[in-house]
Order: C-alpha cells, then sequence, then structure tokens
C-alpha cells in the first residue's frame, strides 16, 4: 500500500538526519560546534520518525493519533532551550573555543 511507502520513507529520512547529528557531534572539535548536531540534525529526524509513527497508527486504527503532535511540540519547543542554555554555562564557564569556531567576537564580556 501507498502507506507503507511513505512510512518507510519518513523512517529513512528520520534516520539519517538523526546519523548525520549523532556524526556531527562526534566529528566536531569543540563544545560550540558539537552541540550543532544534536539540537538540529537530530530534532528533524525525531520530526520524522514521529510523523511516520502517526501516518502509521492513523491509517492502521482509523482514528488520528494526538500523541505523536504533543510529543513533536515538546521536542520543537525543549530543544532549542536546551542548547541556549547549554551554550550559556559554556560561555559563563569561559570555556574555550577552535579557532575556527564562529561568532566568538558576539560573545559579551563580564
Amino acid at each position: 500500500m501507498i502507506f507503507e511507502w511513505i512510512v518507510s520513507i519518513l523512517l529513512l529520512l528520520g534516520g539519517a538526519f538523526i546519523l548525520i547529528g549523532s556524526i556531527g557531534l562526534n566529528k566536531m572539535s569543540d563544545f560550540f560546534m558539537r552541540l550543532h548536531g544534536p539540537t538540529k540534525a537530530t530534532t528533524l529526524g525525531m520530526a520524522g520518525i514521529l510523523i511516520a509513527a502517526m501516518v502509521y497508527f492513523s491509517v492502521t486504527t482509523d482514528t488520528i493519533s494526538l500523541k505523536e503532535i504533543l510529543i513533536s511540540i515538546f521536542l520543537l519547543i525543549t530543544a532549542p532551550i536546551t542548547g541556549y542554555m547549554l551554550i550559556k554555562a559554556a560561555i559563563h564557564h569561559k570555556l574555550d573555543a577552535k579557532k575556527g569556531t564562529k561568532g566568538l567576537d558576539n560573545i559579551e564580556e563580564d
């Protein structure tokens, strides 16, 4: 059926985004660069997997699945806030960054 193809494609895209985010977390050189993997790519990957689950359970049970929508909203709200708080903590503790990190001139001194 067509919904099985849609679910499969969404699962593959979500898994690919999560894999890319995990590789970025492992390969980047400092904390400031490493933070982009989990906050950006992994959030998109989880959204793809949750949309696939929503499509699958909506088709198989003949009702709209609202749990996945609530989980997606929660992830889309909390992931950027968590990333912001981690960056602020790193700046507060004066964590050193590599020379290639962009935006170091925008950090305000205490």
